[in-house]
Order: structure tokens, then sequence, then C-alpha cells
């Protein structure tokens, strides 16, 4: 099949039936409008973000901007005023966009779902554009799937209210291309979704409502607004009607997030405490700094000091703000056969959600629809009625003095290690393979996850306090040794299911690579996504 495609645009991918109602002329009119007027910028703010890590790799530490000193203390000014739909928040639920997944989180019983083209999403260019023919679909009320048991699953009456995350800045769409360049994947999936979508939600009395991930700057974020300036006026909707919540989910957001609430303040739906991302920021950030080393990915809780102290200044920004605060996702999910497991990671979920609402956020995220009544009851319990806690104020000082002061340093085990590079080596295979939400060890992985063990691999390998608890220090030959068991223990696992193992190999060399190259790679998805098909 082809496609009658605007002057400019070039799709190179092949084009399955239903795509032609996604990819139309008029739809990509309007991507290749923002991309012309817009890839210039984000190519600038990438380079920025390179021009920065150079300075933290030399010594350099983060603080507050000097020059945006007067949006932070000038306490007049808030955000727009929301629509009824994202007034209650209480508990949202969040995955990939394929069919069951997004028929399953819409009847869940969450005030809201998160259709994810990003870290829960694996990009192949079927996924891409099936996840926009299923919104579509499910928008207008017209999607159902039917498994291999014939099961039949339709959208009840009622149903969570739809935000839809779209693809981070670094992130490119590959199969697609205006005046022979790449197109941002965040653009794409924002410009289908928005174009096809915006009208009928509206309608609907629900939307167009999103999430923008991975924002390392308030600069970053006024490109997002000036984006849904011109995609407003471009389809004649008033200016405000798009809303969006921003994660911060990087180490260097924390310290702009009053700025980022401002220049979002028409389109803002308020701040999420994108944890996962958060800890591979740190990483990431200050990997060159021979005096920071994290602890096992399981001993850096939402309670370490660091931890806590972003939580607690993102409930306080936004509710100086008057914006909403989302609580980050619980990566538990409930264990079938095992019942004091399960209780155990049902009440890690409950303590979750407990404090997030204790601490004044309006709600919280969770990875499976079994754990929305759970989240829910813990919101309830201290919002009574209520939709929201927006007037609840947050004291506190916060800045680098707490969001810089990363421990615990120790635990560092055998263990901790092994889990490290079986979850990446499992995950990375599933991503290559289509699937980009994973449960592993009875957590949901996704790439957030993937990137922290990756990240804390290799930090264990380059810095002088990668030691084990038993005194070992952490070399690439340790590593390299562990990655070949532990392959074969992925292998194992994934052929019990009676599930395909042939990309597990490609994982492993990949993982390698990342782990105990000399220079970190900035995202463990950008080669991934280049050797994908």
């Amino acid at each position: 099949m082809s496609l009658a495609l605007p002057s400019g645009i070039a799709i190179d991918a092949p084009i399955h039936p239903g795509y032609e109602s996604i990819l139309t002329a008029e739809a990509l009119e309007l991507l290749a409008r923002l991309h012309r007027a817009f890839e210039p910028r984000r190519r600038e703010l990438l380079r920025l973000r390179a021009e920065r890590q150079a300075r933290f790799d030399a010594g350099e530490m983060p603080d507050f901007l000097p020059d945006t000193r007067h949006i932070r203390d000038d306490g007049q000014w808030k955000i727009a005023p929301l629509p009824p739909a994202l007034e209650c928040r209480r508990v949202e639920i969040t995955g990939p966009v394929e069919a069951k997944m997004i028929i399953n989180a819409l009847n869940s019983g969450a005030d809201s779902y998160m259709a994810d083209f990003e870290d829960s999403n694996s990009p192949k260019w079927e996924n891409q554009i099936q996840g926009q023919i299923n919104l579509y679909k499910a928008i207008r009320r017209d999607l159902s799937f039917r498994n291999e048991a014939g099961k039949q699953y339709r959208l009840n009456d009622k149903t969570a209210t739809l935000q839809i995350r779209a693809r981070g800045w670094h992130l490119d769409e590959k199969h697609v291309r205006v005046d022979g360049e790449r197109v941002s994947g965040g653009i794409f999936d924002f410009a289908l979704a928005f174009f096809h979508n915006a009208r009928e939600q509206i309608a609907r009395g629900a939307g167009p409502f999103y999430y923008l991930p991975k924002l390392e700057s308030h600069l970053e974020a006024r490109l997002w607004n000036d984006i849904f300036l011109m995609a407003q006026d471009h389809i004649g909707l008033p200016r405000g009607t798009i809303k969006a919540t921003v994660l911060i989910e990087t180490v260097l957001a924390t310290f702009e997030m009053e700025e980022i609430l401002f220049e979002l303040r028409e389109h803002s739906a308020g701040l999420n405490a994108g944890r996962w991302d958060y800890i591979f920021s740190c990483i990431k950030k200050f990997r060159k700094n021979k005096d920071f080393c994290l602890a096992n990915r399981s001993a850096i809780t939402m309670e370490v000091p660091f931890m806590r102290a972003y939580a607690l200044a993102l409930a306080q920004a936004c509710h100086k703000r008057g914006a909403p605060a989302i609580g980050g996702m619980s990566a538990l999910i409930p264990i079938k056969d095992d019942p004091a497991a399960n209780d155990k990671a049902l009440e890690g979920v409950r303590h979750d959600k407990r404090r997030d609402a204790s601490d004044g956020y309006d709600g919280g995220w969770v990875a499976h629809p079994g754990l929305v009544g759970i989240a829910m009851e813990e919101f309830v319990k201290v919002l009574g009625d209520r939709p929201n806690q927006w007037n609840k104020q947050v004291s506190g000082t916060f800045g680098p003095r707490n969001w810089l002061d990363f421990r615990p340093e120790q635990p560092i085990t055998e263990a901790g290690l092994r889990n490290n590079i079986n979850v990446g080596i499992h995950y990375l295979g599933s991503w290559l393979a289509g699937n980009g939400c994973v449960p592993i060890h009875n957590l949901m992985e996704d790439a957030a996850t993937a990137e922290i063990s990756r990240s804390q691999v290799w930090q264990w390998v380059v810095s002088p306090k990668g030691v084990l608890d038993d005194g070992r220090k952490i070399t690439p030959e340790r590593v390299r040794a562990m990655i070949a068991e532990e392959l074969e223990t992925v292998r194992a696992t994934i052929a019990a299911r009676n599930e395909d193992t042939a990309t597990y190999e490609q994982a492993a060399k990949i993982f390698a690579e990342m782990s105990l190259t000399p220079d970190y790679p900035e995202f463990l998805t950008l080669p991934l996504y280049e050797a994908m098909e």
C-alpha cells in the first residue's frame, strides 16, 4: 500500500492496511510544519545538554538559575485553571498502547490512564502506528480485543481519563523524514494523536491531555509550549486547550520546577515524580564524580534523604502554583501462586501511596489494574471526598544541599550486581522483540529501570567505591563473566515459558557494550533503536 505524501515527507517503513487512517496528508502536514519550525531548536537544546554534561564531567555541580530567580520569588502567579476532567487524579495507571492494555487500563477504575509511547513501549514502527490506531478507536469507544482463547475485551461505559505520553526530546522517529531530516519522535507522537483526536476529546469532555518526559530545563518546556501554541492555531483550537503534565525525572529539572510550570502555565497540568528515571539521571549526570556511587537499586527508596527531599520539593512547588502533584510509579505488581510474597508486595504499594497522600500529593501511579483499588483506598483515607489537595502547602526548604546528598553508598552486593545484569539482559531482549513493559522478578520493568541497571553496573566498574560488600572490586572481567552466566539464566527462564529467545544474545552483547565502554552512553534506547528493524 502507498500513501499520497505531502511535499518533503518520506516514510521508509511498511504501510499496512489501516495505517492510511493515521498517516493522512493533513496530519503529516501538521507534522511537517512543526518539524520545520522547531527542529532547529530541538537540536540546539540537545547540544546545550551535551555542553552542560561536559561541565559536570569537569566537576561543576548544578544550582538554581540566577536569571530566573524572579519567577521563583514572585508568589503571585499560578497555572491556568484546569478542566473538571483533571481535577481528580488520585490513581493513575500507565502502560503501553497495545489494545488489551488500553482497554484494561481504561476499565481499571483508575481516575486516569497514561497511554505510553515512551518508556513502557518498544518503538517498533508497528507499535507506534498501531498504538495511534488503538487510541483513535478507544477515544471513540470503538476499541475491542479478542485473545487467542476467544475472550473478548471491550470498553466500559465509564472509563479513566486518557492522557498520552510522547517520546522524549532525545529520540527520533527514524522511519519518517521531512526535507531529508529525521523527525523528533515526540513531535511525531504528539502531532498524530493531537490532529486526529483533539476535537473528539473536547466533544467528549476529557482532553487533549499529555505527559512530557525527560525534560532537563525550562527551555525544553518552553519548546513544548510553543509547539502546543502552533498546533492549536493550526486546527483552530483556543490557546490553552491542551493540558500537559511534566515528569520531573531528571535531577536538573528539579532545580527548575517552578520555571517549568511557569513556561507551561497556560497549558500546565502539574508535575509528576518520575522516580526511576530520576535515579538514572543522578548516575548519568555525575558519572565522573569519584565521590559519588549509589548502593544497590533496592536500597534507593523514596525514603532515602535525597529522594525524600526531591519528592517533597515537587509537591511544594506544585501547590505553591496551584498545580497538581502526582506521585511516581510503584513497580510492585501482584504475585500469583505465592500468597506471602503477594501480601508483601501489596503492603509495599499501600505504604508507597500512603506516604504520597500524606505528603500532599494529589495522586500516584500504579503499573497494574490489580493495584488500583489499594492505591485508591490510601488516597481516599487522606483526601476523603475531596478530588485533590491542591490547597495543602508543604513546608521546608530544599535545594542542592538536599538533592545532591547521594546516600546510601552501601550495600553493593553480588546479588545486586547480578540482578542488574539479569534485569538488563531480560528487558533489552524483550524490548528488541517489541515489548517495552516486562514483569521481571515480580516487578514491572520498563526502560527507566533498565537504565538504572546498566548505569549502576557502569558506575560500579569505574568508581573506586564500586566494591562488593565482601571486598571484591567490580571489574570488567567480573561483569563479563556474570553477563555470560546471567544470559543463560534468562534464556532458561524465557524458554520455560515457550517464548522465543532469539533476541537475548544480542541484548547481552548490547548490555555489555553499554556497561563496560569507557564513554558512558546517554541512553540505552538510542543504540537499541538503531539495532531494531
